[in-house]
């Protein structure tokens, strides 16, 4: 299967769409891409497009399948993907939702100024290295009791508040407060048990970091306000999931529903697509071990704040005050929402892999103080260019099931990145322009290069020209911690 410009229609300036007509014998919606111009050529580079084809034939799938500007060839799905299926009996896909569940990110904002902390930012780089566990596999501080485990995987973040890793206000800024109640620790293996057993508080590898911004620009006054953003501020950004607890979580379920397509009479052109009715044993077995499993994360994220947190007091002392959770937003997990197709308002399972809920103004969970705004969308970008803080819109509940990208999306692959980068050449010349890298490798580096990345700065002017979230803030990096 070949897909060229003749087969997308163009329906405005930024979204396109590629008819159900393409492929009648699998497709059962239109897939859909938000791009400009300029990304959908990119886009079109790898399989993309061909894995957004695929996944309008998932049984029971509603609307379309989109992608947003950010996407990029994934496992079954594309990254950047959004699906929305029937409740209760249309597909549950653990492709939709990616081997590292609830992958997401998370802003903290300090009440310094960038002037205030530029003399001391190698040392904050070193302190976060230091009390912040990061590298592939690597363990941290905290072993788990299997009873620990247990509550973790049911409780979420609000079991490092009780233990004393968070702050007991940190859990309304969060999506879904932090938990997912459906999650039942009984349906996750001991595998990704013993797997998760010494990760929490770490961030792994790959393109997962701890990094001090600051607030470059504002967009939007009045929401930023009511954010807590101001011109100069410093933050800090978190970027991590559930580790290998959540990728054997994928793992052991990817197995288990493939072998049961069969008996649903389950039909997909691509077997990394494997599915089963929602409502089915093994459908229900999975998605109460993928909240287990974004419970973790949550936790896992809240941890790491406490050390980011640790390591801001051990270097500015009381003057540096207290690091506040701005919001927090998964990126790679399936929900049960609400939303209106056609006039008609329905419960929906809808799965967002590499791709960020903007919901508008007006949702209930939201914190007072950002009801008015929309839901904070955090967009992280490469270490050596920006971040962005969007704002969700109503919009995006009509075209995107209140959906939207999460970063700025891979151009190269890791392995031609490294072909590409010298790293200690890189993180020389990140050093020159303010920009201090710790690292636990070179290999990190040079893979996670800004040459690996497309240009942010069009993905996010692609999403604020759309109307699926406002643009509120850009922060520069300035210190970075990876695995």
């Amino acid at each position: 299967m070949k897909i060229g410009k003749k087969n997308i229609h163009k329906l405005n300036d930024y979204l396109w769409e590629i008819p159900a007509s393409f492929r009648p014998q699998y497709m059962h919606v239109p897939a859909r891409i938000l791009a400009s111009e300029i990304l959908l050529d990119e886009i079109m580079e790898d399989r993309s497009l061909i894995q957004l084809v695929n996944v309008a034939s998932l049984p029971g799938i509603k609307g379309a399948s989109m992608v947003m500007p950010d996407v990029h060839e994934g496992y079954g799905f594309p990254i950047g993907g959004v699906a929305a299926t029937a409740y209760p009996d249309g597909a549950i896909s653990p492709g939709g939702i990616g081997y590292d569940i609830n992958c997401g990110v998370r802003l903290m904002l300090s009440p310094l100024q960038r002037f205030e902390v530029t003399d001391r930012l190698e040392e904050l780089s070193k302190e976060m290295y230091a009390q912040i566990p990061s590298g592939m596999g690597k363990g941290g501080n905290l072993v788990l009791s299997d009873r620990q485990m247990r509550e973790v995987l049911k409780e979420g973040a609000a079991w490092a508040v009780a233990q004393g890793y968070g702050q007991k206000e940190d859990l309304a800024f969060m999506e879904s407060h932090g938990k997912l109640d459906m999650a039942d620790p009984r349906l996750v293996s001991e595998r990704a048990k013993k797997r998760g057993k010494d990760q929490l508080g770490t961030i792994g590898s790959g393109n997962h970091f701890v990094e001090v911004d600051y607030v470059d620009e504002i967009f939007d006054t009045a929401i930023a306000n009511a954010f807590g953003l101001e011109k100069g501020q410093v933050v800090i950004l978190i970027h991590t999931g559930s580790r290998g607890l959540g990728h054997q979580v994928a793992t052991d379920n990817i197995k288990t529903l493939m072998a049961a397509m069969e008996k649903y009479g389950i039909k997909i052109p691509d077997r990394e697509l494997a599915c089963v009715p929602f409502n089915s044993e093994e459908g229900q077995n999975y998605f109460k071990a993928m909240c287990a499993a974004a419970n973790y994360a949550w936790c896992n994220r809240e941890v790491i704040s406490w050390e980011a947190r640790q390591a801001w007091k051990n270097v500015f002392g009381t003057r540096g005050g207290n690091l506040k959770l701005m919001y927090d937003v998964a990126h790679n997990i399936a929900k049960l929402e609400n939303h209106t197709l056609n006039g008609e308002s329905a419960m929906m399972i809808v799965h967002r892999k590499g791709a960020t809920r903007a919901f508008g103004p007006g949702f209930s969970e939201l914190p007072e103080a950002y009801r008015e705004a929309g839901q904070p969308v955090i967009i992280p970008g490469s270490m050596g260019t920006c971040s962005y803080v969007l704002a969700g819109t109503a919009k995006s509940m009509e075209i995107t099931f209140g959906s939207c990208c999460h970063g700025a999306g891979r151009r190269l692959s890791r392995t031609a990145a490294k072909k590409q980068v010298n790293a200690p050449v890189l993180k020389e010349e990140l050093r020159s322009r303010g920009i201090y890298v710790e690292a636990g490798s070179f290999k990190g580096i040079a893979e996670e290069a800004p040459v690996a990345y497309k240009d942010v700065n069009e993905v996010v002017e692609t999403v604020h020209a759309s109307g699926i979230a406002k643009k509120v803030a850009k922060l520069r990096p300035m210190a970075v911690v990876k695995g």
